[in-house]
């Protein structure tokens, strides 16, 4: 349940034309009042007799008799809203819902008969509308210190009172949600999302790895959206809107929103602080390559296995580093989940969407970033928008499982981080977008975890034993029980055998692999290893690639004998 304190208003008549009239897009039905501070108050929804004017001066009376109405803003409105999923309450219920809100928040505390004057009205099966004047009839003005708040844990209380679904406690941190007008816009002309949702999405793209706003604005252009720039007389940029091309009001102009009413982190200041803590140059790919390590090809390949490392260098930040360094990879891990969504190939595009769209909310909290601290995911999102869309282009699916998988273990510390902090929502958010990276890992990883699978099973039984022996070596002994009983252990016998044919010592490399970070609530702690490994020994992206000759570890592959719809479910779990 959602309250929500609107801004104060100057003339009642105004807001109850807008309760009781058909709305902005005709989505007021049946407009009727649930209950008031008097049970004999008119309602013009349902009495005939009754008019506008008529309950207008009765709730205008207590602030003409204390001098009140001359354009001091005295009217009070809240809005009352249930989740989609709740059942559909009844008037007597909404009116209790009513009163309750109104004793909270101070318009009416229960027991005072001196109270405000207030009235709820109904329009719509999942929501209430309640208006009171400032004044109540003692003539004193009511204590209204911290309304939102007091509506906010009233409305926990009645989640738990009524079963309905329980919401987490904001922190003002939170991007604006879609007013009803225009959810109900946005299901009238099929949007899967509101236009507001949209530009949000669409504008965090834009600034996923932009250097400065410049670049920003050219890729908004890019994205089809319509940009108005506010300037200063002296010529100084000072913010902007941006609206849909498709989305117009009755008149058929663009709906317009700021970048501070998408998000709060949107604003063009917002922008500049981010901005500003980040290097105004990138490195090339020679440049950022670890000391020993071969360059890495650049393209999209490059860019995911450079983030791939930049992804997991931010998980170690967040499970040891202090909150200012937290809340900065934070921000930089949504910026590289809004590349990877830009970037990804068809088949893996909507759960990646849906994971950015999710963990937008846990990028924000009131802890301040410390500055820097996330240009190495920036970086690293800057590069795969420049390395561009991946399948088809040197990239077989490898790299962007890998990077998927790395990013999934920073989402799962990033939920764990807020939970610790009593970030409820970003900590839900967080866990959210976990569950569609997980989705999108399987997608992602089910035809290279083929390709390896096959090799893994073509190795001969003496090589598939050494490789055993290996893990004997390198793990626990209840871990590699489990390990060599995963359905994906001919994965991870290939890459032992990949990491032994590049000159790495494998058993070294496993421990240190299974070292890094715990395991326990991997489904297939194989799977995991496999990436672990393949990003450590800097082996090919290209998992059909054949160790060099010589080897004998291992034998070529004549190509994936399995499809992604042929593995079973146990293959393809991702941890």
């Amino acid at each position: 349940m959602i309250p929500r304190v609107h801004k104060r208003g100057t003339r009642t008549i105004g807001l109850l034309y807008y309760l009781y009239g058909p709305g902005t897009h005709e989505e007021h039905v049946d407009p009727h009042l649930v209950a008031a501070w008097d049970s004999l108050a008119p309602d013009p929804g349902r009495d005939p007799d009754a008019t506008y004017a008529d309950l207008q001066q009765l709730l205008d009376q207590p602030v003409e008799a204390a001098g009140g109405r001359r354009g001091k803003p005295h009217v009070w409105h809240l809005s009352v809203r249930a989740a989609p999923e709740d059942p559909v309450l009844t008037d007597e219920q909404w009116g209790e819902i009513a009163r309750r809100m109104v004793a909270a928040t101070g318009i009416a505390p229960v027991g005072d008969d001196a109270g405000c004057r207030w009235a709820a009205v109904r329009h719509a099966d999942d929501h209430i509308h309640i208006i009171a004047t400032l004044a109540r009839e003692d003539g004193r003005a009511p204590r209204l210190n911290n309304d939102a708040a007091r509506a906010q844990a009233e409305a926990r209380r009645i989640e738990a009172e009524y079963g309905l679904r329980r919401l987490n406690a904001g922190d003002g941190t939170a991007a604006r949600r879609p007013t009803s007008a225009e959810r109900h816009k946005a299901t009238r002309e099929r949007r899967e999302r509101t236009p507001r949702e949209e530009l949000r999405e669409t504008v965090r793209r834009a600034v996923a790895g932009a250097q400065d706003e410049t670049e920003f604005f050219d890729r908004l252009a890019a994205a089809g959206l319509l940009v108005r720039r506010r300037v200063a007389p002296s010529g100084d940029l000072l913010g902007y809107t941006v609206a849909l091309t498709d989305d117009r009001n009755k008149d058929g102009e663009p709906v317009f929103y700021s970048g501070s009413k998408l998000a709060p982190d949107l604003s063009l200041p917002r922008l500049r602080e981010r901005w500003s803590r980040t290097e105004t140059t990138v490195e090339s790919p020679e440049e950022q390559a670890p000391v020993g390590h071969r360059p890495v090809a650049a393209g999209p390949a490059g860019a995911r296995r450079r983030a791939a490392e930049a992804v997991w260098q931010a998980v170690l930040v967040v499970d040891q580093g202090d909150d200012s360094l937290v809340a900065a990879q934070l921000t930089g891990a949504g910026e590289v989940l809004d590349a990877l969504a830009k970037t990804s190939a068809a088949h893996t595009r909507r759960q990646l969407r849906d994971a950015a769209f999710a963990f937008e909310r846990a990028t924000r909290s009131h802890v301040r970033a410390a500055a820097g601290h996330d240009r190495a995911l920036r970086r690293a999102a800057r590069e795969l928008v420049h390395g561009g869309p991946a399948l088809g282009r040197g990239e077989d699916g490898a790299t962007t499982a890998m990077v998927i998988d790395m990013a999934f273990f920073l989402v799962t510390a990033a939920a764990h981080w807020h939970a610790r902090k009593g970030h409820e929502q970003q900590a839900a958010a967080a866990r959210e977008a976990a569950v569609h990276l997980r989705a999108a890992y399987r997608q992602a990883s089910s035809y290279p975890l083929g390709v390896l699978h096959e090799r893994g099973r073509r190795l001969s039984l003496a090589v598939q034993r050494r490789q055993a022996a290996v893990v004997r070596a390198a793990l626990p002994t209840e871990l590699t029980e489990q390990v060599l009983g995963e359905a994906a252990w001919p994965a991870l016998a290939a890459t032992l055998a990949d990491a032994q044919a590049a000159g790495h010592d494998p058993a070294r490399l496993l421990a240190e692999a299974a070292g890094r970070r715990e395991l326990d609530s991997a489904e297939s702690v194989s799977e995991v290893l496999v990436w672990r490994l393949r990003r450590m020994a800097d082996l090919p992206a290209d998992t059909t690639a054949i160790p060099p000759v010589g080897s004998r570890n291992t034998v070529p592959s004549q190509g994936p004998a399995t499809t992604p719809g042929q593995r079973s479910d146990q293959q393809r779990k991702a941890r």
